[in-house]
């Protein structure tokens, strides 16, 4: 037996073999071993080295592993691989399992050491009560270890009623007995103990023997170690050993040489039971001696055949001297068996209680120690003296009082007011009580009530108990306060723990007359009397928010309980009690957290669900270690959360940096199933947590699986919520009890049952949530039948109090929780959300739980996010893809220009091609934009899962885009041909009286160069205007053609079959239309008015559709104007783009209004057109007219015959006349019609960019200016006008960012760059001929190249073919000096056209010429759909063009858009986003005027989505608006003005 001396020694080289030299004393931490890293996951029965043996002990340990003491070590087994081995008295390799658990705990924190007693205690392990001595020479008294151990039991006394026993074993009276051997003893008493302890079930061992793996090597420590046990009785009298609990203590090694401990244990023991062979000399004086033993000795001898006979003297002479008679004995000859061993010491304990009635406590027993030379760890720990003294000083304070009256009192914050807000926030979100009330004053009443609940909260005084609690939580010594922290929580269950035992009892009578009124009363009482560390720390919170804004800030505290969290302590997410989060609080206390782990905060979030008491915590305290707490009972609900660190070997695998663990209070409730709101209040937290977690656990005890529908319902409808939002969590079905190696495969029928379950209720869930395209489960979730399902033994091998936790248990949940990290690791999708967007995501999922109805869409701030990074990516892949388009329609335009329409390539031949082209462009282009889209969805940024569902509508769009597209470049292309079509006449026309001009020169030219002598020029001068003036005699204008009757024609053909000709009676001249007001008729435009009695309604109507009217008319007109603008001739797809237009806005009113308005207001608007567009028609008419054609070519003409007629070199001339005749023309309108494109890239790439990435930035930006010019005019025009209005403020902040920021000049300077590049190109290649030699140096090849130059011009720019006539009439400059003479006029024209540019960059005409008009451009990019809100006419803001449901972010009153009530003909104040979610009706035309309810308005509008406002003050700009201009509103729609809350 090792001396002190030895130990001194001993212990550190032991703790050397171990590894483990670094961690003493008290070195290593709980928090340490929770940490999810590959060791953690390893699970091997044998571990490699001595060293490694203490962690996998413990790790098994913390899983509540009963195994977790026989680990096998490698280097153990090699000592005895041969026969001889075994001799050997080596164990350098070998370890007695007490040792190592002697070391570890020496070597553990008082946190680890109480939490391994928990752990042992629940495997039914003996525990240490003393620890043996240390370097310190003094054994310990674990009290702090022990008092994390809470036993149940049934004393017979209580049996008949059922009642049990619930009590701390270091608080609770049980009588100890203990056990103690001789040096020489053979027989094993923790082997008698262990058959002692089972003897009413099946054999199991409570303490460690030499028998057992790890039992028979040497122990080198641990001698003097006492350990503890207790046995409970389960109220069955047939079972039970004994009618009470009764603690049983072993002594390791001989008892001579531990006589400190001997003497404790003499003094609390009820029975000490001396195990011996023979009594030594000294051990028989020790004994004799003794004046502590009393009566409680007994002696159990082991006789030998052999025995001698002084061994019965020695044992007579013992019991002599300590006045014992034979009962005190106890023989083990060779004809007592252990059974008959056991029951005999049975007896002996029984008959030793009953005659010792009193009993005390663990603590009273740490009183005794330190008399004795024992330390008591709680003593010797100063942070622990302090904290308790803390800790019981707040105690303290409850006194006698009811637990309900001292949280009034002492935690008031968390009280009725804290509950009243609750409601009032959800009533805020549902108006259920509204009642008969206005909605808006109703919702102002509400704000009133919670502003005067959180003024009361404000003016909150640090109670006596909270200050107490924050001065000790607020320790800088963090021992200290995790010390504080425990002993709180010790004393305050030790403080409730009565009241609630007698409430759960009564309660439990209730439950079986199914009393609901009682029920709930005691249920209440049940959380009145409740009373726990969780309170303190919610009341923490609440002080923190109740100080905000006030000069009372306590900004330490969410930095105090993030460091909490992140040291391992629970921190209460949602309050079960109120149902309500603390939001500002939670949040700031995770912004801290995220802070202190240095913004390396992904979370992977994990939860369990089940009916309640079916084993949720403690499946998560078995598979991570962890403390939730577990409890018969149900006082605290809600959801808890602690942090798990993931170490750095998988946070690269599993992309997190920390596991989030939530638990919550069990579902299906026994004691609230018959309340009205249980199903409700299930409901809601179980959508909370399925939406925060990215594993959810669904609990399933076997013989509760009929309550386990309802969860399974509620999960479904979870599930397919989150599935909406793009959120796929994984989901695991636990079925817990199930029992067998074979259960996977036989309960493989189960399983598919549990399929088929899953999918009816899927369907039912998606037909409520009308997603009735969904009808089975894999379609929401990620299923497999047997990987997401998950087979786990009962917890309890036995029958509790005394069956230990089932070894089957413990290893299955490793292997779950083993695959599911590999599962983790495995996965393809998004990185977990770090701490902020985790914070978004709760306060998105909270909002949409108080809404009730669970629509998540756009009112979740994340998915918003998500969803408006891919409308702005789209945007820009939408202009990419239309701007690549309109630069190919530039190009094709050209050549469609440049086409001689008698020329060998027909016009028709060209354009056939070209829309081939056109057509693989466009599918080209079509393909790259999905590409971009599927790319997008694989991207791990940007949370694209969580819009996977708009996947389907973006792709959609773009086909939208491409049949968009498509029909502009054909509708352009025709218009091109048309237009050629047209100039064609023109040019063949010009083409022939040039001609004639030309002979005529040729002619006078002939003549003179007869004459002998030699004309001067002024003689030529005069001979020319002589033949100029005779030649343009005969020279006609142009036709004009009729117009109006033209688009007559085409407004007949656009009403189809529709029965018009009554209505069409009589138009012979649209020109005679569209000049005065156009009016709305009650009677001739309408058919439906008669039926309706209510007049406010019948000018409601007709004022919509003079609306509308109005509308159609301005924007057409402005459309009209743009158009007429163009310097190019009419052509009749100018009338069919007018008439698709008007039909748009027809649509808006088209259920309300008949067939007459339809042509009236087609003939108005194409009224203005035929004006317009016949002046358009005569102004290209004058600009082509032949005789101002030819005047304008005189000097050209007389310059040629002067030049022929002296025989001058032309080069020059030509040259000259080419540049600024041909390309120069050319060059300009390239420029000043294709830049529209360009200033749109420019302002998308200017710091203006912002303002057009998004519809919703869009609307902000428009919007403040409205506010700031104040004016009711704009807010009328944004309501009704909206498109005119927006197109206009986008062309006047075009004009101002050129103006101000951006330079036209340099963008037209680019432009013009590009241009003369690629004519200068084409220049080059011009000097070659077909067979790629250069041209030969004569004036027929300067013909060719001037040819060969139009050819490679003819994509780039539109050349005057009449102009390249005359450049090509009568030129006899030779091709190089012309070549020469070209280069350097090319010169000094991009020089000219720069110096104009920089004259002239007026944007406003800019505009007013370019083929892509930029404000309507960047008004499509804005505009979206346009489809407005049925109720209050705000516009769609939803992505791309083809989307299943319109949305917007902010809506208005209703009475901003005329609506109004139908009987007061007031304005409505009402918003549609309170409507929608009110208890309120609407009527309209689509409900053929009767009432609806607005909560069902998708019945009418099914492609619309209405959410809930996300803020109370979502909707204040247009209440505001409202309230500004309500008597104008009312002016402008005939009605009384809206009658709004006064607040």
């Amino acid at each position: 037996m090792a001396s002190f001396k030895d130990l001194e020694g001993l212990i550190p080289a032991f703790l050397h073999s171990l590894g483990l030299a670094e961690y003493y004393p008290n070195k290593i931490s709980l928090r340490s071993l929770q940490e999810i890293n590959k060791e953690s996951l390893s699970d091997a029965a044998e571990v490699e080295s001595l060293e490694a043996k203490p962690w996998a002990f413990l790790r098994k340990l913390l899983m509540s592993n009963t195994k977790s003491r026989t680990l096998a070590c490698a280097t153990e087994k090699e000592e005895t691989n041969s026969f001889f081995d075994a001799f050997s008295e080596s164990d350098k390799n070998s370890s007695n399992i007490l040792d190592i658990i002697v070391a570890l705990f020496f070597c553990a924190d008082s946190f680890l050491q109480q939490e391994m007693t928990l752990k042992m205690s629940l495997c039914q392990f003996a525990v240490p009560f003393l620890l043996p001595s240390d370097t310190q020479n003094q054994c310990t008294l674990m009290l702090w270890a022990l008092r994390g151990i809470m036993k149940e039991w049934r004393p017979h006394s209580l049996s008949e009623d059922k009642g049990f026993v619930e009590e701390n074993v270091v608080s609770a009276q049980i009588p100890l007995v203990s056990f103690v051997r001789l040096r020489n003893c053979s027989l094993s008493k923790s082997q008698v103990l262990n058959h002692l302890l089972s003897k009413s079930q099946q054999h199991y061992e409570f303490f460690c023997h030499r028998d057992m793996n790890g039992g028979s090597c040497p122990r080198k420590i641990a001698n003097g170690m006492v350990e503890m046990c207790w046995y409970l009785p389960c109220g069955n009298m047939s079972i039970d050993l004994f009618p009470d609990a009764v603690a049983f203590a072993n002594l390791r090694g001989d008892v001579c040489a531990f006589e400190t401990q001997f003497a404790f244990l003499a003094k609390v023991s009820h029975a000490i039971f001396v195990f011996l062979d023979k009594f030594e000399e000294n051990e028989q004086k020790m004994f004799a001696t003794s004046s502590l033993l009393d009566s409680k000795l007994f002696f159990v001898v082991n006789f030998q055949r052999d025995t001698n006979p002084d061994v019965k003297s020695s044992v007579e002479a013992v019991m002599a001297a300590q006045n014992l008679n034979r009962e005190n004995i106890i023989g083990k000859s060779q004809n007592v068996n252990m059974a008959r061993l056991v029951d005999m010491i049975c007896s002996t304990i029984k008959k030793s209680l009953s005659e010792h009635s009193a009993s005390q406590n663990i603590e009273s027993m740490a009183k005794i120690a330190p008399e004795l030379g024992i330390s008591v760890d709680e003593l010797t720990c100063k942070p622990s003296l302090s904290a308790e003294e803390a800790a019981q000083r707040i105690v303290k304070g409850i006194g006698v009082r009811e637990i309900q009256v001292y949280k009034k009192k002492q935690l008031p914050l968390q009280g009725e007011n804290w509950k009243k807000l609750a409601g009032i926030e959800k009533e805020e979100c549902r108006l259920q009580s509204a009642g008969d009330s206005k909605l808006e004053g109703y919702k102002a009443e509400l704000q009133q009530d919670k502003e005067r609940i959180l003024k009361t909260q404000s003016q909150y005084k640090l109670t006596a108990a909270m200050s107490e609690f924050l001065k000790a939580v607020n320790s800088k010594d963090h021992i200290e306060r995790a010390f504080f922290l425990k002993w709180m929580g010790h004393k305050l269950d030790m403080r409730s723990r009565k009241d609630l035992s007698s409430l759960r009892h009564d309660l439990k009578k209730k439950r079986q007359l199914k009393d609901s009124d009682s029920i709930a009363k005691i249920d209440q009482k049940l959380l009145d009397c409740s009373l726990g560390l969780e309170h303190y720390m919610r009341e923490m919170g609440h002080i923190y928010e109740a100080s905000l804004g006030s000069g009372n800030k306590i900004h330490e505290l969410p930095t105090l309980a993030a460091e909490l969290l992140h040291a391992g302590f629970p921190l209460e997410l949602l309050d079960g009690d109120a149902s309500n989060i603390p939001e500002k609080w939670i949040n700031d206390v995770l912004m801290e957290l995220h802070k202190m782990v240095e913004q390396k905060s992904r979370l992977l979030v994990l939860t369990v669900l089940g009916v309640q008491s079916t084993g949720k915590s403690t499946l998560l305290n078995t598979m991570f270690g962890v403390q939730f707490a577990v409890s018969s009972g149900r006082c605290t609900r809600g959801a808890y959360m602690l942090l798990l660190p993931v170490g750095d070997d998988l946070r690269t695998e599993l992309s997190c940096d920390f596991i989030l663990l939530i638990d919550t209070e069990g579902l299906k409730s026994p004691d609230l199933a018959q309340l009205d709101n249980s199903y409700e209040h299930d409901n809601q937290l179980a959508t909370f947590v399925i939406g925060l977690s990215d594993v959810t656990i669904i609990n399933v005890a076997m013989e509760n699986f009929n309550e386990m529908k309802d969860i399974i319902q509620i999960a479904v409808h979870a599930f397919l919520r989150m599935r909406e939002i793009g959120k796929k969590p994984i989901c695991y079905f636990v079925h817990q009890n199930v029992a067998g190696v074979s259960a996977h495969n036989k309960l493989s029928a189960d399983r598919e049952h549990l399929l088929d379950h899953l999918n009816e209720v899927t369907e039912i869930a998606a037909t409520m949530e009308k997603k009735t395209h969904i009808s089975k489960f894999t379609e929401i979730l990620d299923y497999d039948l047997d990987l997401n399902n998950w087979y786990i033994p009962g917890l309890w091998y036995g029958t509790p109090p005394m069956a230990p936790v089932n070894t089957g248990y413990s290893a299955e949940v490793f292997d779950f929780k083993k695959k599911m990290i590999n599962h983790l690791k495995g996965r393809n999708g998004d990185a977990f959300f770090d701490i902020p967007k985790f914070l978004e995501w709760i306060s998105s999922m909270w909002r949409a739980v108080k809404f009730e109805n669970f629509i998540f869409s756009f009112q979740n701030t994340l998915v918003a996010q998500a969803y408006d990074n891919l409308s702005k990516e789209f945007s820009e892949w939408e202009w990419s893809f239309t701007r690549h388009l309109y630069d190919w329609l530039d190009s094709a335009t050209v050549q469609i220009s440049n086409t001689e329409t008698s020329g060998p390539e027909t016009l028709e031949a060209v354009v056939a091609t070209l829309q081939q082209d056109a057509q693989n462009e466009i599918s080209s282009q079509e393909k790259k934009m999905q590409e971009k889209l599927k790319q997008y969805f694989k991207r791990k940024d940007r949370h694209v899962n969580l819009v996977e569902r708009y996947k389907t509508d973006f792709m959609k769009s773009i086909n939208s885009i491409q049949i968009e597209v498509k029909n502009m470049v054909m509708n352009k292309l025709d218009a091109a041909v048309q237009l050629r079509k047209s100039t064609s006449k023109v040019e063949d026309l010009h083409r022939k009286q040039a001609g004639m001009i030309e002979d005529k020169v040729l002619e006078l030219l002939k003549n003179y160069k007869d004459r002998k002598e030699e004309l001067s020029d002024e003689e030529l001068k005069a001979g020319f205007e002589s033949m100029w003036n005779k030649a343009l005699v005969n020279i006609s204008g142009l036709k004009e053609r009729d117009i109006p009757s033209e688009m007559l024609k085409q407004l007949w053909q656009s009403f189809y079959n529709a029965q018009v000709t009554e209505e069409m009676r009589g138009v012979k001249d649209l020109t005679k239309y569209g000049c005065d007001e156009f009016k709305v008729k009650s009677k001739r435009h309408f058919d439906t008015l008669r039926q309706i009695k209510n007049v406010f309604t019948t000018r409601n109507i007709e004022q919509e559709a003079q609306r509308a009217a109005e509308n159609a008319i301005k924007n057409c007109t402005t459309m009209i104007e743009e158009t007429a603008a163009f310097k190019s001739d009419y052509h009749s797809l100018l009338t069919k783009q007018l008439i698709e237009k008007i039909d748009e806005y027809i649509q808006t009113v088209n259920s309300k209004t008949n067939i007459a308005f339809e042509v009236d207001l087609k003939l108005y608007i194409c009224g203005i057109a035929s004006r317009k567009f016949l002046e358009m028609h005569r102004k290209f008419l004058a600009d082509k007219d032949p005789l101002k054609h030819l005047e304008a070519l005189k000097s050209e003409f007389l310059s040629e015959f002067i030049d022929l007629y002296r025989s001058k070199d032309q080069c020059q001339r030509k040259a000259q006349n080419f540049t600024q005749l041909c390309l120069k023309p050319a060059v300009t309108e390239y420029i000043n019609q294709s830049i529209g494109t360009d200033i749109v890239e420019a302002i998308l790439n200017s710091k203006h960019s912002t303002e057009y990435s998004s519809r919703s930035y869009f609307q902000y930006n428009i919007l403040k200016e409205l506010l700031e010019k104040e004016k009711f005019t704009l807010f009328f025009k944004y309501i009704h006008n909206y498109e005119r209005l927006v197109k206009k403020w986008i062309r006047r902040h075009v004009i101002q960012s050129f103006s101000k920021n951006l330079s036209l000049s340099k963008l037209k300077k680019k432009k013009l760059a590009f241009i003369f590049e690629k004519i200068e190109e084409a220049v080059e290649v011009s000097q070659c001929g077909e067979d790629g030699n250069p041209l030969p140096n004569n004036a027929e090849s300067t013909t060719v190249l001037i040819q060969n130059l139009c050819k490679a011009l003819s994509k780039v720019i539109t050349l005057p073919m009449d102009a390249m006539d005359r450049i090509r009439f009568q030129n006899t400059s030779l091709c190089t000096p012309f070549t020469n003479n070209l280069k350097e006029c090319l010169k000094d024209l991009k020089k000219q056209l720069e110096e104009e540019i920089d004259r002239s960059s007026d944007i406003s005409e800019t505009l007013d010429y370019v083929t892509v008009k930029p404000h309507n451009e960047l008004f499509r990019r804005v505009f979206g759909c346009g489809k407005q809100c049925p109720f209050c006419k705000v516009p769609c803001e939803a992505g791309g063009k083809a989307h299943q449901e319109h949305h917007a972010a902010v809506h208005r009153p209703q009475g901003l858009c005329a609506y109004t009530s139908w009987i007061t003909n007031i304005l409505g104040e009402e918003i549609c986003t309170s409507s929608v979610h009110g208890n309120g009706q609407f009527q309209n035309h689509e409900t053929n005027f009767e009432s609806h309810p607005y909560k069902e308005y998708r019945t009418y509008y099914p492609d619309w989505l209405i959410p809930p406002d996300r803020t109370v003050e979502a909707s204040d700009y247009w209440k505001y608006v409202l309230v500004t201009y309500n008597e104008r509103f009312a002016e402008e729609y005939k009605a009384k003005p809206a009658v709004y809350p006064s607040i």
